[in-house]
């Protein structure tokens, strides 16, 4: 599982790294910020993602949490909201060290 979790974490920072090195691209070449919100980077991978996320998260957590978080989180720009997932992918796969060290018999 904490296998899982540590892939699907450097998944998002690739992602992450992707997404900011195109916005870096598309400032440079327009002389100006630019920063592309998670929707419009979800829509670009999958027209019908919005509608299936919208969907699953009413009818499995609750219809409000859709209109008040989701669609906060989709005006982020995609690489911060790619970085957060993949620093809370790795936090929750993260194995503490023993506290008894490195040599300990």
């Amino acid at each position: 599982m904490r296998f899982l979790l540590r892939f699907a974490s450097l998944v998002a920072l690739v992602a992450a790294t992707i997404a900011g090195t195109l916005d870096s691209i598309q400032s440079v070449a327009a002389s100006a910020v630019v920063m592309t919100p998670m929707q419009d980077a979800l829509q670009d991978l999958s027209p019908s993602a919005l509608t299936t996320l919208q969907s699953a998260v009413s009818y499995y957590i609750h219809p409000s949490l859709y209109n008040q978080v989701i669609e906060w989180v989709m005006s982020q720009p995609a690489f911060a909201v790619l970085l957060t997932i993949s620093l809370l992918l790795w936090m929750i796969a993260y194995k503490k060290p023993p506290a008894s060290g490195r040599f300990a018999a």
